[in-house]
C-alpha cells in the first residue's frame, strides 16, 4: 500500500480504466468494503448493461481474471484499496474524497430515456403549435408542425436504440 499523497496524474492513470472506476463506485455502494464475487457481479453487470443475476459464466469469468490480477493490485498499489487476494476481501481505504471527481457519477442509475424524449417532443409540438396559433397561418402548417416534431422524435428514438442493440424497450418492444 502506498503511503504518499497521489498527484493528479497517477489518479488520472489509475481511474483511467472503468473496471476501476466501477470497482471503487461500487465499494462507495457497499459502504466501503465487500467480497469479491458480487463485485465481479455487479462489474460484469454494468459492462453488459444487464442485471447481476443474468451475468455469463464466461462475463463473470472476464471481470473476475482481471481484477483478481490487474486492476485490484493496482489499486491497493495506489493506496484506494486494502485487498486481501487469498480471502478474496476488499476495502476502500479511507482518501475516497480525494478520487471522487475521477469516479463515474451515474454508473447504474437507468433512464427513462423514452419519457424524455417524449417529454422533448410534446414540448416542441406545444411550442410550434402555439405559434402558428399566434400567426392564425393555415391547417397545411399546423399538419407540417406536428409532422417535423414526429420525425424528430423518431429519428432521435432510432439513434439512441442503434448505439445499445440490447436495450429492453418500453412497451415489451425488443430492439434486437
Amino acid at each position: 500500500m502506498s503511503e504518499h499523497e497521489l498527484t493528479q496524474a497517477e489518479l488520472f492513470d489509475v481511474f483511467s480504466n472503468a473496471r476501476r472506476r466501477r470497482t471503487v463506485q461500487y465499494l462507495k455502494r457497499q459502504g466501503g468494503d465487500c467480497d469479491l464475487a458480487p463485485l465481479v457481479e455487479q462489474v460484469a453487470a454494468w459492462e453488459n448493461d444487464t442485471e447481476p443475476d443474468d451475468v455469463t459464466r464466461t462475463q463473470r469469468r472476464r471481470v473476475y481474471i482481471s481484477l483478481y490480477q490487474t486492476h485490484l493490485p493496482m489499486l491497493e498499489e495506489h493506496g484506494i484499496v486494502d485487498w486481501d487476494p487469498d480471502g478474496h476481501y476488499i476495502k476502500l481505504l479511507p482518501s475516497e474524497e480525494v478520487f471522487e471527481p475521477y469516479l463515474d457519477r451515474q454508473l447504474g442509475a437507468d433512464r427513462a430515456w423514452h419519457l424524455a424524449y417524449l417529454t422533448a417532443t410534446t414540448l416542441g409540438a406545444v411550442a410550434l403549435t402555439t405559434a402558428w396559433l399566434s400567426l392564425r397561418s393555415t391547417a397545411a402548417a399546423a399538419s407540417l408542425v406536428v409532422a417535423v416534431c414526429i420525425v424528430v422524435f423518431a429519428i432521435a428514438v432510432a439513434q439512441h436504440v442503434s448505439r445499445r442493440p440490447s436495450l429492453a424497450l418500453p412497451f415489451g418492444i425488443t430492439s434486437k
